[in-house]
């Protein structure tokens, strides 16, 4: 078993070999199963037809052994404390890539998996968020799951440790197969059954050498801090701190890469309707100080306010009129509908 990347596609070692060689992932030891703890979870039979089949389509699972046919099933039910880290890592990152200038991709509960010697996929680990911030380079994963050796890494694994610690067990895995950045994420919302052992945070995992060092800051989003990920994550609503933290690890990533917020569709739209509103805006103030200056030559005073409000919509040709029509506010006022 543990036959990582004996049948590579033409290219992925040397894409590999920059997260990770995969000559030294080939030669490190694996750890057997039985050394490996999930907490959280429940053991239960599973063969590979099972496995493969319908009634386990949507499952939720830590770590699937192939050898033993054995699955740990998370036991807690699907709650939105552990859901909503993957669901809100999306939004976040696709602020920074408003950023940035360019999009990335998500893959969400994606299975983990790897070749047999013999050719046959091997072990599943499930994800609880994938992040490929260069989608348009990277191979990414097929329908069904990711191929360790076959497929690119994603940049990030975000995995929430809500009721299940995965440093004994999964954090191994992921570091042995080769994942450059695993973010470990315990929300604040604690749950009865999580594990005493773990305190709300971030951490963040980088792969050096072929093992997990923690980082203060994560080297994929540069400049982004485990602290400040905990933050946004466990917001309801964006902070001004979180906005500008966003901004400037998309900026970051644009300055590297040569990008810029303009290059983003969404973005480029948005400031075409800011530019118009503006210009719109600002021909509605110019308009209301005509007006004023030609009333009061006439010896009429008006107020500035009403006036900006009451031309907003009206055509110039009406406005101009109204001006040399009436002879007091109240008349002008009067012929604008005001």
């Amino acid at each position: 078993m543990y036959g990582f990347g004996r049948r590579p596609r033409p290219g992925a070692a040397a894409r590999i070999g920059l997260m990770g060689s995969l000559a030294v992932r080939e030669q490190r030891r694996r750890t057997p199963v039985s050394e490996l703890e999930f907490a959280g979870c429940t053991p239960v039979r599973a063969s590979v037809a099972e496995i493969e089949g319908p009634e386990w389509e949507g499952r939720r699972l830590e770590y699937w052994h192939r050898e033993t046919e054995t699955a740990w099933r998370v036991e807690a039910s699907v709650s939105p404390y552990h859901e909503g880290p993957a669901a809100r890592l999306v939004a976040l990152v696709r602020q920074i890539c408003m950023a940035r200038g360019s999009g990335a991709e998500y893959f969400g509960n994606m299975d983990l998996r790897f070749r047999e010697d013999e050719g046959t996929l091997g072990d599943i680990m499930q994800a609880d968020q994938t992040v490929y911030l260069h989608p348009g380079r990277a191979r990414l994963p097929g329908p069904a799951h990711l191929i360790v050796g076959e497929d690119d890494f994603p940049d990030v694994v975000l995995e929430v440790d809500h009721t299940t610690d995965v440093r004994r067990g999964k954090l191994v895995a992921n570091e042995e197969w080769g994942f450059p950045e695993v973010w470990v994420e315990t929300p604040d919302r604690e749950a009865p059954s999580r594990p005493r052992s773990l305190r709300p945070g971030l951490r963040i995992h980088l792969l050096e050498a072929g093992r997990y060092v923690e980082s203060e800051a994560s080297r994929a989003f540069p400049g982004w801090r485990a602290e400040e990920i905990h933050r946004a994550l466990n917001e309801f609503a964006l902070s001004a701190e979180t906005e500008a933290d966003l901004w400037r690890v998309g900026r970051a990533l644009g300055e590297r890469e040569g990008t810029a917020p303009e290059d983003d569709a969404l973005m480029r739209r948005m400031e075409q309707r800011g530019h118009a509103r503006g210009m719109a805006a600002g021909h509605a103030r110019g308009m209301a100080a005509a007006v004023i200056r030609m009333l009061r030559r006439r010896g009429i005073e008006v107020s500035p306010s009403r006036v900006a409000t009451l031309i907003a919509d009206t055509s110039a040709d009406r406005v101009v009129e109204a001006a040399l029509a009436a002879d007091s506010e109240a008349d002008f006022l009067a012929r604008l509908g005001g």
